[in-house]
């Protein structure tokens, strides 16, 4: 039995060994042979140097260095692609993903879960904002949906290998994977955890990346923003239609059919809204198919450190 562990870095440099203490003594105890793989997302401090330092210090450790920041997403698929284990486990080198719940996660994999994920309780010291926010975003994509994902889901999770491979089938380049891991099925089970605090540093996951993220988990996995669109513009139709009602009424029957600046305006400001927000959920689709479409590689490896395994995709499809 052979347990991978992949760790996207970005600006991890003053936490990382102590990161990797914590998680080798953990290893140690499970009795089977494991590596663990780090995938540095461009940092821009030395977060590459200490791997290679790591990599060099311990047979077990393996490194790839991305040529820029693809972001948190590409990271976790760059280092699934290059483990070849009978489980793979993911988790942030930020010490919030508890290294002493991957015995649990064993154990529930040997048990006969093909997947076994986590699910993060918050923090009592978690921002009210976040809190809220992220409560608001599971509870929506689950209503609209096809496949549930567990609100407080996270990245920490073990996989097997079949659900690796199976996950690794998914081309996509607008990657969701919390969605992505349940849509493949599976057996699965799911743990909770408190996220400690971070000790290092400061999250790398901005408001602007997790709306991004956020977008991405809506469109690859719901049409109901279009049918949203075309909801809009069944109402702007009824509403049309009652105004233009409501025009000849007051034209034919009480003969006050000034004509009202108020109410042009605001007629015009309605459908204008309606059409401008149909035509942004277009866009992001189109947006999305544009990217789908010119094919390019999800990530590029500028080096790497130990002995990395050859990618397990052949063909970008």
């Amino acid at each position: 039995m052979r347990i991978s562990v992949v760790v996207p870095v970005y600006n991890e440099e003053t936490g990382l060994r102590q990161f990797f203490c914590t998680l080798h003594d953990v290893l140690r105890t499970l009795g089977s042979s494991w590596e663990v793989l780090f995938v540095d997302d461009g940092s821009a401090d030395d977060s590459w140097v200490v791997i290679q330092q790591l990599a060099s210090e311990h047979a077990e450790v393996k490194g790839i260095r991305l040529s820029r920041n693809f972001g948190h997403q590409m990271a976790l698929t760059a280092g699934l692609e290059h483990v070849s284990a009978d489980a793979v486990i993911t988790m942030d080198a930020d010490l919030q993903h508890p290294p002493e719940l991957i015995p649990e996660l064993v154990a529930r994999w040997q048990q006969g879960f093909e997947v076994v994920n986590t699910v993060r309780t918050d923090a009592a010291e978690m921002r009210q904002f976040k809190r809220r926010t992220s409560a608001l975003f599971y509870r929506l994509i689950n209503k609209v949906s096809e496949v549930p994902i567990p609100a407080g889901a996270a990245d920490f999770r073990l996989l097997s290998r079949q659900a690796n491979q199976a996950l690794l089938a998914m081309p996509e380049r607008h990657r969701f994977l919390r969605g992505m891991v349940s849509w493949i099925g599976f057996s699965q089970t799911f743990i909770p955890y408190t996220a400690r605090p971070r000790q290092h540093g400061e999250s790398k996951y901005t408001l602007r990346k997790m709306m991004n993220l956020g977008a991405d988990g809506l469109t690859s996995f719901s049409v109901a923003p279009l049918r949203l669109a075309l909801l809009l513009g069944l109402i702007s139709i009824v509403l049309a239609f009652l105004y233009a009602v409501y025009v000849l009424w007051v034209k034919i029957f009480t003969h006050n059919s000034e004509p009202g600046w108020t109410s042009i305006i605001g007629v015009s400001m309605f459908f204008g809204g309606v059409q401008l927000f149909t035509l942004g959920i277009l866009g992001e689709y189109l947006g999305q198919l544009f990217g789908e479409i010119k094919r390019r590689p999800l990530y590029v490896i500028a080096q790497t450190a130990g002995s990395v395994e050859p990618s397990a995709r052949k063909e970008i499809i």
